[in-house]
């Protein structure tokens, strides 16, 4: 991945004007990893990335079956923010816990926008900037498998899925990947992320909604 990606990602990011989400709700962060891509397991459908996005990904996981909420579901590494940690402390804690990556405080690019989850949490996304990141270990008590998701594939022109649905006024929002699917809330910061440092098009995405299976 080149040093003018990473920069630009920063600039649009920097130049994002955020809208965090007050109150005592419970926090979260989650880290959004850009990544090499190619280290990672294949999924289904999932065509070999060309171009300039061959070399940048995404760092996605697949949760534990055993765990009792959103077991086997698509993931960012994350968590709950912890006593009087910041999001950019947690998330890097997160991360180091989840897939054994730990990166120091200069691997922060910047946020996107809170997300509030259904399950009562505000989730803040944290881009950190991971580099080669050769080697990966999945904490076998959350995490099922690591993958490596190319730009390409969040560029897709079938992304994002929107689907009207009796409980909301507003649609649910899914993004593309492979042959399947991953839903908000990780799909909303997909979006964002998407949207803004790869596009350079600002958007907000905390109106989204959630499938009812993301509720709990």
């Amino acid at each position: 991945m080149s040093a003018d990606l990473r920069a630009l990602i920063a600039q649009r990011l920097h130049s994002f004007v955020l809208q965090p989400l007050a109150g005592d709700t419970r926090r979260a962060a989650v880290a959004v990893v850009v990544t090499d891509a190619g280290f990672g397991p294949d999924l289904p459908g999932l065509p070999q990335p060309a171009g300039w996005s061959e070399e940048a990904a995404l760092l996605l996981t697949r949760r534990a079956d055993r765990l009792r909420q959103h077991a086997g579901q698509w993931a960012l590494p994350g968590g709950r923010i912890d006593g009087d940690e910041t999001p950019e402390q947690a998330a890097l804690r997160e991360l180091a816990e989840e897939v054994g990556l730990r990166l120091d405080p200069s691997a922060v690019l910047g946020r996107l926008d809170d997300y509030a989850t259904r399950s009562g949490y505000v989730i803040t996304p944290v881009v950190l900037w991971a580099g080669a990141a050769p080697v990966l270990h999945a904490n076998p008590d959350e995490v099922a498998s690591i993958h490596r998701i190319p730009f390409s594939e969040w560029l897709r022109a079938d992304a994002p899925i929107l689907e009207n649905t009796p409980h909301s006024a507003h649609p649910v929002l899914k993004m593309p990947v492979g042959e399947a699917w991953i839903a908000a809330p990780t799909a909303a910061v997909l979006y964002q992320f998407r949207e803004l440092c790869l596009l350079g098009r600002p958007t907000r995405v905390a109106h989204f909604d959630q499938p009812a299976f993301a509720w709990k």
